[in-house]
């Protein structure tokens, strides 16, 4: 009987907490807490684990943001939806199109670039100055040329490289320049198009700040 009633609670409390994490993802405002020096988080994936470690004094504004974002389980589910070998992988649009809806003006200012983006280091993708949102990217390869155009890493792989390295990427760049995924219906349709037109794609089961 305790063990039954256990169970009971577990599945009274999951629904309420899922709900009160998600609910959180709808306030970008709200979530501003200041991250920890350096912090790990590990990511649970279709391919296997990795961990990246974050670096405050490398880009603060970045660090704060992606704490933030994994704290409160924004990147769970999410799809690695560009993946271009030997260049980079990308991921960051929500799963929900309500939550992804949110944060797509939730800019923060760009941080100055410390680190290069050399091959395992990660860095929030751009739409131009000072419009960094939720979109990350990992390197695959040493692409410092993109040091000069502001892109500045925060943390880098420390674990699980080949994990990284193993995500889908047969669909190439995304449209309209080329086949696959194009972002505007990413934002507006979610998983659901990923998930019927490009079934392929590995994902994020999910994302936590690592002890």
């Amino acid at each position: 009987m305790i063990r039954l009633a256990a169970l009971l609670l577990a599945l009274t409390i999951a629904p309420a907490a899922f709900a009160q994490g998600k609910s959180a993802l709808t306030n970008p405002t709200a979530l501003r807490e200041q991250a920890p020096a350096t912090y790990k988080v590990k990511f649970d994936t279709s391919k296997g684990p990795f961990v990246v470690e974050v670096h405050r004094d490398w880009a603060p504004l970045g660090a704060d943001r992606f704490y933030n974002l994994v704290k409160n389980g924004f990147y769970d589910q999410g799809r690695f939806f560009r993946v271009i070998p030997g260049f980079m992988v990308q991921f960051g649009i929500n799963a929900d199109p309500a939550i992804s809806a949110k944060w797509r003006t939730a800019r923060i200012n760009d941080d100055p670039v410390t680190k290069s983006n050399i091959r395992g280091l990660i860095t929030f993708a751009t739409a131009g100055p000072n419009t960094r949102t939720t979109q990350v990217f990992i390197n695959y390869a040493d692409n410092s040329r993109l040091d000069q155009n502001g892109f500045a890493p925060f943390g880098q792989v420390i674990s699980g490289m080949s994990a990284v390295d193993a995500l889908y990427g047969g669909y190439g760049e995304g449209a309209p320049s080329g086949n696959g995924p194009e972002q505007g219906r990413i934002q507006s349709e979610g998983n659901a198009y990923l998930m019927s037109s490009f079934p392929k794609l590995d994902y994020i089961k999910s994302a936590t700040i690592a002890p």
